[in-house]
């Protein structure tokens, strides 16, 4: 088995946060999907859990379930194959209940080209573009 990378988040509204994710162009799983968590495939590695609050819980202990529209313990990063894709992710997340914004960190977009994306319950995504003429 390769080595993968599974991405666990709490969401508040399992059916709407799939249509989210299917919309950005995540591939619903649905041999590892019921009514507690669907499995989001952005590639073979990476896959999204979306999990029901009550179901996260089960695997946080005595811990709280982050409320990531006010606390943020995590931002995840996307690389993506152009300045376009990155502005449609950007415009497709909004258009289906997220929002987007810009981080102006000096960097000419020429070089890199982010949008900071939040997911409808506030977790956010960085998807990037890098110039492959800059990366060493």
């Amino acid at each position: 088995m390769s080595k993968q990378i599974y991405v666990n988040l709490p969401v508040s509204d399992l059916k709407k946060s799939t249509g989210f994710y299917e919309a950005l162009g995540f591939t619903k799983n649905a041999m590892f999907s019921d009514s507690n968590a669907s499995s989001m495939m952005w590639s073979n590695n990476i896959v999204v859990m979306l999990l029901k609050h009550d179901f996260y819980k089960k695997f946080i202990g005595e811990k709280e379930v982050a409320d990531t529209a006010r606390t943020s313990g995590v931002l995840l990063a996307l690389s993506l194959d152009s300045k376009e894709d990155v502005q449609k992710f950007a415009d497709v997340a909004k258009e289906n209940g997220g929002d987007y914004y810009r981080v102006d960190m000096g960097i000419d977009s020429g070089m890199m080209f982010s949008y900071e994306v939040e997911d409808p319950d506030g977790h956010t995504w960085e998807p990037m573009w890098m110039n492959a003429d800059f990366v060493a």
